[in-house]
């Protein structure tokens, strides 16, 4: 007699091939509130965005790896910013598993912003994005 219970191959359970649902809430940037949900494209432009505007390591509520990491380029030199920026954006998108990859556009710098064109692969499609940083 065993201590465990014995399963047949039959009833043991199985690992589905299939994609989880991107079900989130919604986020209303204007109010900063969560109205209703989002599926599929729409959360996956909605996790893009959050990516993008979380400071990585800095806030608790997120794991460790979400998020961009812009402390360090703040007061350093516009070509030095203009380089790690895509790099580091990339790296912070590519954590979500619909993201399949990163083209930036453009990047130009003027004054003292620095804005970002992306395109961003995703298994919905491409998403369009734009991103400014003030680097002062």
């Amino acid at each position: 007699m065993s201590l465990y219970p014995e399963q047949t191959a039959a009833a043991a359970p199985t690992a589905s091939a299939g994609r989880q649902s991107s079900r989130t809430w919604r986020l209303d940037w204007a109010s900063g509130r969560l109205r209703g949900e989002v599926d599929d494209r729409e959360a996956a432009e909605q996790a893009i965005k959050v990516l993008m505007n979380v400071e990585r390591f800095r806030w608790q509520i997120f794991a460790p790896e979400t998020g961009v990491q812009w402390d360090g380029l703040v007061g350093q030199s516009p070509d030095y910013v203009a380089a790690q920026a895509g790099r580091r954006v990339e790296e912070a998108l590519l954590m979500d598993d619909r993201v399949t990859g990163v083209s930036q556009k453009a990047c130009q710098i003027e004054g003292d912003a620095l804005t970002v064109e992306l395109v961003v692969q995703t298994v919905y499609g491409d998403v369009e994005t734009q991103l400014e940083v003030q680097l002062t």
